[in-house]
């Protein structure tokens, strides 16, 4: 005796699995959304920035899944270079500022060129490198990023059988928003001129 032929599901509506899937979303509750996890953030059409929170706080800035929306046009860098090779301003003696004269990248424009100054514009990680020639100069120099008036990174340069030697340095650095960096020298003098040298810089990511 054969069995009878299998009916096949019921399939739902278009209407029908929205609500489905509406009620089931209320029943699970927002405790079920999850991201990849909790610091990783998704780029959607590049408009936008969307971080999950497991954590959420309870300022009204936040909603009920834990997310925060943060704008994806904040990006932020510079990269400028000396582009000839005049004697230290009186300037630049009196407060050992290291100065460069030519803008490559400015997005933002938070890299001022008048004082050779970076400033914040929001709290994030930021990446900094410098690249700094002395000519004809048998004195070591030192060169830091000074971070609002403190030095956080230092090279050294000091060969004296060489024309030309750089002090070369990178890192990443916490900054709070408003906060100053620049380049400044430390030890020796850069008579001669320090044509070459450059100093970039650029937002890795907000916090």
């Amino acid at each position: 005796m054969s069995s009878p032929p299998l009916q096949p599901a019921p399939c739902l509506a278009p209407r029908s699995a929205f609500f489905v899937g509406l009620l089931l979303l209320v029943l699970w509750g927002p405790s079920e959304v999850r991201c990849q996890n909790d610091t990783e953030p998704i780029v959607l059409e590049g408009k936008c920035l969307v971080v999950c929170d497991s954590t959420p706080s309870a300022e009204p800035s936040g909603n009920a899944l834990g997310m925060s929306v943060r704008s994806g046009t904040g990006r932020v860098a510079f990269s400028a270079i000396r582009n000839t090779n005049h004697e230290p301003s009186e300037m630049s003696n009196r407060t050992m500022t290291i100065y460069f004269d030519q803008i490559l990248v400015n997005v933002g424009s938070h890299f001022d060129p008048a004082r050779s100054i970076f400033v914040a514009p929001r709290k994030g990680v930021y990446s900094f490198s410098f690249h700094v020639v002395k000519v004809y100069n048998r004195q070591t120099i030192q060169v830091s990023l000074v971070l609002n008036g403190w030095p956080v990174i230092s090279a050294f340069a000091g060969d004296q059988d060489v024309t030309r030697e750089a002090a070369t340095n990178a890192g990443l650095v916490m900054m709070e928003r408003g906060d100053k960096a620049y380049l400044k020298l430390e030890r020796g003098n850069l008579m001669g001129g320090w044509k070459y040298s450059t100093f970039s810089g650029f937002l890795v990511f907000p916090l």
